[in-house]
């Protein structure tokens, strides 16, 4: 850009339009030197111009040749410096040579240099040059080191392993812009924007810790002990597995911290106080020197043995990937632990490598193998060779300039001025992070966050003198048996049911799955907290100590301790006065191991409690007072109502006068005298009732109709008889209240139970007015309330638990429940959240109840009602004409649809009758007349009938009178016919003989 503008400003002056070459090379270097370096300012450039420009127009008058000759020389110097690519780079190194990783890193970077200084195109022409510092496993040496390092101008640094000393170093390289990438600290929270100019090259412990708590989530555990460094690495890592347990609703329970160094009897002391906790899932988060001598004295300690659980992360992977023979007795400390491993997939490139590694290092007798960290630490030397790379190539500088903040004073020997701030470092760092290449571990490429994509882990299994692999870990779908590699072709899958691995040899050598925690050894027992109530006494009985608490729970705690496959001692707490209840909910959210009592799980509850299986029904109910009714002379009468009786007895006479007209024609039993048939139709009518009727049906509508009568006749008297004998055997209710929807809209007070959850449910659930609610604590409160009643002051029922009422109506008969269970509850025990006892006490509970024994308790705790089984119905109802309108209308219609069809074959019968003549009886002379053709003919009858008179005496007809008319008449038209015939053929033939 400087130099567009200054070809635009010599042809705005018009000095030239065209140069000679060496004006033009004397101009091209002079705009060369003006040449902005990276770091340095325009306002300097431009000082810089004022000064040679008004040095350059002195020259006609005052400078002489040997003078203008100095500046062409120097002009031409700077010009040569601009865009020619250095001979040599230099990066820095910083590790521990002397330690697992470090002698792995260290021959892997070397090879590294090596290959990229053979490249003919990263870097071509460019010498990369690497400078290593020991920093000997001290964040204050290797601060030192860092230092020294920084003195010699390299331009990045590759390291440190470490994470404590990547925190201290970051600082320094912040300050001087250096990019620094480390193969081997994997600190989480060297991530964050405090550390701009730090690059990880390697898989975040974020990722780590999640792969465990996948694994802890795979077996459902849901506590764990974190053994851990207490150092930035250590407490950072253990910080994010935290984090990632809380996602799976599981956590650390307590966290063993081991200071940095320690000698062998801290850390026996720290494995003894993790061993008396409850939890036997154990992750250990160290570093590789301190790891080894952990599970040599936690052998020493029986903690090897089966119940317990290791998960180490890849600190292990790597000290027994650099055991080049591994030590049998120290392989029987690890047995049946789970390690993690970088996931690094199979190449040709990495075959190659591992063996050239090899080779070099049998050469040089290392005595140690490679890891996957030599892996990452290769991937870093071509990641900063690439990102130099192109930084050249884009046409940047490798300069370096003065901090004035940097500066020796009062004779300091520091050499703090020896320090220079590299001018293209943000530039690098950009290039750095552009980085997207496929070295031996994989894709390297960075995200947003500056993480390494697509990170996996192998989970291995230690048994015998090796390891298996179990599985895979990858951010992409969870644990899993299949490589990532395939698992990046198909869409992602982190469901449950997608999560797997192989079988696991525990310690112990079993392949059984651990429970993962034990009581804990600590010498306090179970804090058991009991509400101690004024009533209910059968229920719990609270006080003070083991011996002074009874009841029908405390007997099932006891029974289902009892079968846990451990001791568990327990101090019960009493809680409450003994004069009023408890809050339930206060109980259960106090700082207690267990809650054990007549607590309701529900819903509220669970968000800070965790139960057992129920091991009772507890559901809501309803009580009332209820009254015998007193029978009387009309109580036959009382099952149906005024409408019901009506209403039968009419459609008992409709049904008589329908079946009398069906079968009325036909039937003889339906002839007779009108005031025999009246009878008749009265008789049939109510002989139904008993199917007693004597009359049997003929037609074919008659015996429909009378089929579905009977069925109707059948279901009146079933619910007749049902109803009287409830009358006359059952109590009714005093207060009318027959279920939950009923007391709901009578607005009537209800009584319930002091500190029980019911009082939370009518209000928040039922809607219900709070100032209708009388709070009650004993049983003899809720005898006084009922027998008060609402007008006294009293309630006009309670709702309250089934085994509450109970024990109410155990002793008092005067009170029954009304309507049905409205609730589905139950009591269990309360522990604290993710309390493993719960889920043991749930399967203690359900082998009590598979044995009888939690039935047996029952029946030593919940008597049998006094007051005798045969005051055990309420509320017995007189029955309406709403409970069988449709049956009767039904009926109404069938009897209505086959009168029709009768009227409808009358009519047609009847259209038959009148359409034919009617004939009287002939005599002998008629007979003569009508031969000789000179009969006359009669008059003929009307076609229809006169009156309604005419129409009831069809109808009162009998069916086979009528056909027998119909015939004759038939035959009688016949006969007319063949006689008229007869007299036409005589009448011709005669006529014929006169006319001849």
């Amino acid at each position: 850009m400087v130099e567009t503008e200054g070809c635009r400003g010599s042809a705005a002056q018009g000095t030239t339009q065209h140069a000679s070459p060496h004006e033009l090379s004397f101009s091209l270097r002079r705009r060369a030197f003006f040449l902005p370096a990276p770091g340095r300012r325009r306002g300097d450039i431009s000082a810089s111009a004022h000064r040679i420009g008004v040095e350059s127009l002195g020259l006609e008058g005052t400078m002489g040749a040997h003078r203008l000759l100095v500046l062409c020389l120097t002009l031409a110097a700077a010009a040569a410096a601009v865009g020619q690519r250095p001979s040599t780079v230099t990066v820095g190194a910083l590790f521990t040579y002397e330690s697992i990783i470090g002698r792995a890193a260290r021959l892997a970077i070397e090879l590294a240099v090596d290959d990229v200084n053979a490249d003919t195109v990263v870097l071509a022409g460019t010498n990369l040059k690497l400078i290593t510092h020991d920093t000997n496993c001290s964040s204050f040496l290797g601060t030192i080191e860092a230092l020294e390092l920084m003195e010699k101008k390299v331009i990045a640094v590759i390291g440190p392993q470490s994470s404590g000393i990547s925190h201290v170093i970051s600082h320094v390289v912040n300050e001087l812009h250096v990019p620094l990438l480390s193969f081997a600290a994997t600190d989480s929270t060297l991530s964050a924007s405090e550390y701009p100019y730090f690059l990880r090259g390697t898989i975040s412990d974020y990722f780590q810790m999640h792969a465990v708590a996948s694994i802890v989530d795979y077996y459902q555990w849901k506590q764990v002990t974190a053994i851990f460094v207490d150092d930035d690495y250590g407490r950072s890592g253990v910080s994010v597995l935290g984090d990632a347990l809380a996602a799976k609703r599981a956590r650390i329970s307590y966290k063993a911290t081991i200071p940095p160094n320690s000698e062998e009897d801290v850390i026996t002391d720290v494995l003894f106080r993790a061993n008396m906790m409850e939890s036997r899932v154990f992750v250990v988060h160290v570093n590789p020197d301190t790891g080894m001598r952990l599970f040599s004295i936690a052998k020493k300690l029986q903690m090897m043995t089966s119940g317990y659980v290791w998960i180490v992360t890849d600190w292990l992977a790597a000290v027994l990937d650099s055991s080049r023979s591994r030590d049998l007795n120290d392989m029987s400390h690890i047995q049946g632990i789970i390690f993690l491993r970088h996931h690094t997939p199979d190449s040709d490139a990495k075959t190659k490598f591992i063996s050239k590694w090899n080779n070099v290092a049998r050469n040089r007798s290392i005595d140690s193998a490679l890891n996957s960290y030599g892996f990452y630490a290769y991937d870093s030397v071509w990641i900063v060779a690439r990102a130099i790379d192109r930084f050249l190539n884009s046409g940047q500088q490798i300069n370096f300039s003065t901090d004035p903040r940097l500066h020796d004073s009062n004779g300091s020997t520091l050499r703090l001025s020896t320090l220079k701030i590299f001018d293209g470092g943000e530039q690098l760092l950009q290039q750095l992070l552009l980085t997207n290449i496929t070295g031996l571990t994989g894709q390297v490429r960075f995200d947003s966050d500056r993480n390494l994509v697509q990170p996996a882990y192998d989970i291995l299994n230690v048994g015998g003198s090796g390891s298996r692999l179990i599985g895979y870990w990858s951010n992409y779908s969870g644990l899993s048996v299949a490589s990532p590699e395939i698992l990046y072709r198909k869409p992602p899958n982190t469901s449950t049911s997608a999560q797997r691995l192989y079988s696991v040899v525990w310690p112990g050598d079993t392949t059984t799955k651990p429970r993962g925690w034990v009581f804990p050894n600590n010498g306090q027992p179970l804090r058991v907290g009991v509400p101690n109530k004024p009533s209910f006494k059968e229920l719990v009985s609270g006080g003070t100590g083991h011996d002074n608490v009874s009841g029908y729970n405390i007997d099932i705690f006891n029974a289902a301790i009892k079968l846990l496959p451990y001791p568990v001692s327990c101090q019960f707490i009493s809680i409450g006065d003994g004069i009023s209840n408890p809050n339930y909910d206060n109980i259960i959210s106090r700082h207690l191991d267990a809650a054990v009592g007549d607590f309701s799980i529900v819903r509220n509850r669970t968000k800070i409690a965790e139960f057992t299986q129920p091991y009772i029904e507890a559901g809501l109910v309803i009580v009332a007072p209820v009254r015998r009714e007193n029978s009387s002379a009309w109580a036959f009468l009382k099952p149906f109502t005024v409408e019901m009786w009506g209403v039968t007895g009419a459609l008992f006479l409709f049904v008589g006068v329908v079946v009398w007209i069906l079968e009325h024609r036909t039937n003889v039993e339906f002839r007779g005298s009108p005031q025999q048939q009246v009878r008749t139709i009265f008789w049939f009518s109510f002989s139904t009732m008993f199917f007693a009727h004597r009359q049997d049906t003929v037609t074919a509508l008659g015996r429909f109709v009378l089929i579905i009568w009977m069925f109707v006749v059948l279901i009146i008297n079933s619910s007749y008889t049902a109803s009287l004998t409830s009358i006359l055997t059952v109590q009714q209710l005093a207060t009318g209240i027959t279920g939950i929807d009923n007391l709901i809209a009578s607005g009537l007070p209800i009584g319930y139970q002091t500190g029980k959850f019911t009082r939370n449910y009518l209000i928040q659930e039922l809607n219900i007015a709070e100032s209708r609610l009388v709070p009650l604590s004993t049983v003899q409160e809720y005898a006084d309330a009922l027998n008060r009643g609402p007008k006294n002051g009293g309630v006009a029922a309670i709702v309250d638990e089934m085994p509450y009422v109970k024990i109410f109506l155990s002793s008092h008969c005067n009170f029954r429940i009304v309507g049905q269970e409205f609730t589905k509850e139950g009591w269990g025990f309360a522990f604290q959240r993710d309390s493993p006892l719960a889920t043991d006490l749930s399967t203690a509970i359900l082998e009590l109840s598979e044995s009888g024994q939690l039935l047996r308790i029952h029946d030593k705790w919940f008597t049998d009602p006094s007051c005798g089984s045969e005051d055990s119905g309420v509320g017995a109802v007189r029955l309406s004409l709403g409970s069988f309108w449709g049956l009767f209308m039904v009926c109404a219609l069938i009897c209505f649809f086959a009168v029709m069809v009768f009227f409808a074959r009358v009519c047609w019968q009847y259209s038959k009758y009148s359409s034919s003549e009617a004939v009287e009886p002939v005599d002998a002379t008629a007979v003569t007349t009508v031969i000789v053709g000179e009969i006359q003919p009669t008059k003929p009858k009307p076609t229809r009938l006169a009156s309604v008179k005419e129409l009831m005496q069809f109808v009162d007809k009998k069916e086979e009178e009528i056909k027998k008319i119909m015939e004759r008449r038939s035959s009688i038209k016949d006969t007319r016919a063949a006689r008229s015939s007869d007299s036409s053929e005589k009448k011709v033939l005669a006529d014929f003989k006169s006319f001849r």
